[in-house]
Parts: C-alpha cells; structure tokens; sequence
C-alpha cells in the first residue's frame, strides 16, 4: 500500500498536547547534524554523479517521541534519537530497545506514541518507518518539523500526523491524516523556556542591548496581539452588518474572552489600584527612612568614637 494522497483532517477524536521540550530536541537533533555534515562553501547547490544532476538536500532527522495517553487525551513529553537507514528502511531495534529501558527507569509512566521526523511535508517513504513502530504502538503518531526559515509564517513549523485505513479506488491504503495539536507546559519547562530566552549573549553584551532585545520583544507581542485583536473586530463588525454570517459559538468565545479582561474604567478597580499604589509607596518611603537613620546611627557612632578619644586628652563630655 502505498500514500497516494493525504487526508485533510483526522477524524479519530484524540486531542494532542505537544511540550515545548519535543521540539527544542528536534531542532537540536536537526542542527547537530546539519552542523556535522558541514558542507563547503564554495560548492555548488548542484552536482553531477555519473551524467546525472543531483540536487543537494537538506538533512533528514529521525526520532521517537514519547508520553501518555489519558483517555481520549495524548500528551506528548519527550523524545529520543532513532538510528534509521533510509535506503533500506531498517531500524536499530536493539538501539531502540535499549533506549526504551532507559527511558522506562526514569519514567516509568511513559511509553513510545510515535515518532518524528523533519520536512516540509510528509512523504511516501514516511510510511516505512512508520509501519516498522506498529509493533510497538499500533497506532503511532508522526511528528513533522519543518526546519525552513519563513518570515511569513506566524504558526510553529510542527505538523502531526495520524494513520488511518482509508479505501480509495476500491483498495484499503493507510494514509496520513493531520491532526490539531496544543502547546502545554509545565512550571519547569516555562521556567527554563523563560531563561534561554533572557540568557546574555556571548560577546557580554551590555544591559542596555539586552533591555533593547527585551523591550524589542515585547513590541513584537504587542504588535502581533494589536493585529489579531484588529482581525477579530473586524470580523465582528462584518457580523454585525450581515455581511458574515452569525455564529453563537464564536461570540461565546469573543464574550468569555472579554470577561477575562480587568474592568479598569470601573471604581473598584480605580480604589484598589490607588490603594496598592500607595502601600507601594509608603514600603518605599520606609525603606528609605530606615536607610537613612541606619547611615545617621553609624555617623553617629563614629562621631562619638572621635570625639571620646578627643576628651580624653581634653577632659570634655562626649556628644550623645
């Protein structure tokens, strides 16, 4: 059986929940081998072997990924290297059994989902290695990164896939499905996503480039926040004038969103924020009296110091 074409969506139900740690790794496999190939300069994007014009590629990585499934649920934590050889389609499966054991010691909750790959779409040979992880999960997922560059592009460069039996042309053919997915994180995780993203760089630039690059970043969110926020009211004025059909389900959505929002025209708001500002401001000013009786005692102290050894000699009273 082979893939002849691709479904558009999946229709098996699951929810996927992908960690930011998968495709740290991914990436991090793709660009150590990328890194390792280290072509030359100066050749050429095209070669001729044997009469033949070969067209020079990017590096394929492969790998499992790993996680649990709760219910109709799948959340997909971690991942590993694979040692596949795509001329024969053959796994490592002594490779692959080893690391499964050691990845079972450390968490003994998680199992082998599927497995993943880099492209820019999945491809008929996708299939074989895809077939050779069945004995392990019968129905394993693939996980697509698409390691382009495109500046255009506002959504993660991650595909997943699922397989499927579907009969086209009167022939049952397992085919790839693509199926929606979620960023999930944990404390840890946002932690450490929050660190590489602050780390300084490697010339020891200055705080004023790294607040430069800090505040650069948050224009960006804002920026993009403003133009989702200038398409959805769009759409909802296009609503409003019949020229867009109305949904309830997406106003719902658009009204629980709005009350999540702080309601900062209201009085409450205006006394609870004039009251914190000014317990701001009273630790403030505290902290600075404080500051400055502690420098007054120790003035204090040595004025006293100087002037005791001074009436000694002199036979006068010390200050205070």
């Amino acid at each position: 059986m082979e893939i002849k074409r691709m479904a558009s969506s999946s229709s098996s139900g699951l929810t996927f929940k992908l960690h930011p740690l998968v495709i740290v790794n991914i990436s991090d496999h793709y660009t150590r081998v990328k890194s390792q190939l280290n072509p030359p300069p100066l050749t050429s994007t095209s070669a001729t072997v044997n009469g033949v014009e070969n067209q020079q590629q990017a590096p394929r990585v492969y790998g499992c990924v790993i996680g649990v499934q709760r219910g109709r649920t799948v959340e997909i934590f971690n991942s590993f290297e694979l040692l596949y050889d795509p001329s024969t389609h053959s796994l490592d499966r002594p490779f692959l059994k080893k690391k499964q054991e050691l990845y079972k010691k450390v968490f003994p909750h998680f199992y082998i989902l599927g497995w993943y790959s880099t492209g820019s779409d999945a491809q008929e040979s996708d299939m074989h290695i895809h077939r050779a992880l069945m004995d392990i999960n019968e129905s394993p997922l693939y996980v697509l990164l698409n390691p382009a560059i495109n500046p255009t592009q506002k959504d993660l460069p991650v595909t997943i896939y699922e397989s499927e039996l579907h009969v086209i042309d009167g022939i049952p053919q397992l085919i790839f499905v693509r199926s929606s997915y979620t960023i999930e994180t944990v404390e840890a995780e946002r932690i450490s996503v929050d660190h590489v993203a602050h780390l300084k760089p490697s010339d020891g630039g200055s705080a004023a480039t790294q607040l430069a690059a800090h505040l650069t970043g948050i224009h960006s969110a804002i920026k993009m926040l403003n133009s989702r926020i200038r398409v959805l009211h769009h759409y909802l004025v296009g609503m409003q004038k019949g020229d867009i059909p109305c949904e309830n389900s997406l106003l719902r959505q658009v009204s629980s969103l709005l009350r999540r929002l702080p309601a900062i025209e209201s009085e409450k708001f205006q006394d609870d924020f004039l009251m914190e500002y000014n317990d701001t401001l009273l630790i403030t000013y505290l902290a600075m009296f404080t500051n400055c009786s502690s420098t007054m005692n120790e003035l204090v102290d040595k004025f006293n110091t100087a002037y005791d050894r001074h009436s000694r000699r002199g036979g006068r009273t010390a200050f205070i």
